[in-house]
């Protein structure tokens, strides 16, 4: 959620640049709009993904009057913002996992066919009106600014399984499918931060600061964060906000964390000034106890921008309940996506947002498998009955059937090597699954619902 919603940090200073905040993927989307199906052509893939068997495979598929389906081919769209920020990661991960699924049969023989509904940050609704004409679902996508569109979707009875889901309208809407966290109304971090505030940093509880950009969306998330710390018996002692367009000297902001003896920093906006706050405070001499730089920094992009930071500052970052990258020797389920990037995109990244694409298509495509005359009813109810969904391997298994966040959940550490998994003393796994629950008690807003454009469950086909 915090990767999407940083990206907008700069949305409310027109557009100011430098919103997209990984810049580790220039490519456009001029090409990505490709409607046919896509193969290897190099023969039949493997149907099996991690530990679900026969994702993708022949068959005889019977005919079906819903949108976007053909006896030999779905249409779903793929919803991403990679008009403005140059960031082809969501359909990186809808090129690589189509290409595999076609190549192993398709889904009970049709073939999938990935669409992206450029959403260009702010033309959210006008990608969901083209995608309510002709496509099936959305599939393993996500925009920044994705409550925009989230009437228009549930108007069309859109069924979305995205990859990530960024704002209080969309985030646990009808219609919505997500195959992990977040969840409406509550934190998400809370044994992220139950670990820093009491297992591993005590002493910094009643010293946590927060920064954010200075911008509507994350105005809003510093206050959750604030009102979530002291839930979880923290105390927010400072607090401060950075100008959206950026910052040329981040010195007497590294110097008010000094001056105010904060020993926990929460970091809401870019990674790119991040590293260059953390710059600023080692130049100073001080260093926090810890630094959550948040999942938009977990890639080798901020590590290059921290540089020799890195040696003295403490980075984490939660990544909710996926597996890590750095696991994959251990996990096959992960070092199956690196695989097939390989062979389908090898000169594309495998990033922690492709990974959570790729649990969201794994879901969709299993879920669609398992209808006898595919329907958008079939899909979505057989999705959302899963109770221990772990994408074969990709993450700890989620029970799309409960209203409360996970349990579980991982965290890396940035440092001078690399990211690596941080010393979370983890239980099951590559996770640990003791996390409170906090459930919050302001009013931040609440997820669209069908009711609210007129509709019900029994319109849905």
């Amino acid at each position: 959620m915090r990767r999407l919603l940083i990206g907008a940090v700069t949305v409310t200073a027109v557009l100011l640049a430098g919103c997209s905040t990984r810049s580790d993927d220039t490519t456009g989307s001029d090409a990505a709009h490709d409607a046919s199906p896509t193969t290897s052509g190099s023969g039949a893939a493997s149907a099996d993904f991690g530990t679900l068997k026969d994702v993708c495979g022949p068959g005889t598929a019977k005919s079906s009057t819903s949108q976007g389906v053909t006896t030999d081919k779905i249409q779903v769209g793929v919803m991403s913002d990679i008009g403005f920020t140059k960031n082809s990661e969501f359909v990186d991960a809808a090129k690589v996992f189509t290409s595999w699924c076609n190549d192993a049969g398709g889904i009970d023989g049709r073939k999938l066919v990935a669409v992206t509904r450029d959403s260009r940050l702010t033309q959210v609704r006008q990608a969901v009106l083209e995608a309510c004409k002709s496509d099936f679902a959305l599939v393993g996508g996500g925009s920044a600014l994705d409550s925009l569109g989230v009437q228009d979707r549930l108007k069309c009875l859109l069924p979305n399984f995205p990859g990530q889901s960024s704002q209080i309208g969309a985030i646990g809407s009808d219609l919505q499918v997500m195959a992990s966290q977040p969840v409406a109304g509550y934190f998400q971090y809370a044994g992220y931060y139950t670990w820093l505030l009491k297992d591993k940093y005590p002493d910094s509880a009643k010293k946590v600061g927060i920064i954010a950009g200075d911008s509507p969306v994350t105005k809003v998330m510093s206050a959750q964060f604030k009102e979530a710390v002291a839930g979880l018996g923290g105390t927010v002692s400072y607090s401060d906000l950075y100008p959206a367009a950026g910052v040329s000297d981040w010195t007497p902001y590294a110097q008010s964390i000094k001056n105010k003896g904060v020993k926990g920093l929460v970091f809401l906006g870019d990674f790119a000034s991040l590293a260059k706050l953390e710059q600023a405070l080692t130049n100073i001499g001080y260093t926090p106890d810890w630094i959550d730089a948040n999942s938009n920094a977990y890639g080798p992009a901020f590590l290059q921008l921290a540089g020799t930071a890195l040696a003295k500052q403490h980075n984490y970052a939660e990544l909710f309940a996926t597996a890590p990258l750095e696991s994959a020797a251990s996990n096959p389920a992960t070092q199956q996506v690196i695989d097939l990037y390989k062979k389908y995109a090898p000169d594309k990244q495998v990033t922690y947002p492709a990974l959570r694409a790729f649990s969201a298509w794994l879901l969709f495509a299993t879920a669609a498998r398992d209808c006898a005359t595919l329907t958008r009813t079939c899909v979505y109810d057989n999705a959302v009955k899963n109770t221990a969904w772990t994408a074969g391997g990709l993450q700890a298994p989620y029970d799309l059937t409960a209203k409360e966040p996970t349990k579980c959940y991982s965290i890396v550490e940035a440092t001078g090597k690399g990211w690596q998994a941080a010393d979370f003393q983890p239980d099951q796994g590559a996770y640990r699954c003791d996390a409170p629950v906090y459930k919050y008690k302001a009013d931040y807003g609440k997820p669209a619902t069908l009711a609210s454009v007129g509709k019900s469950m029994a319109d849905l086909k």
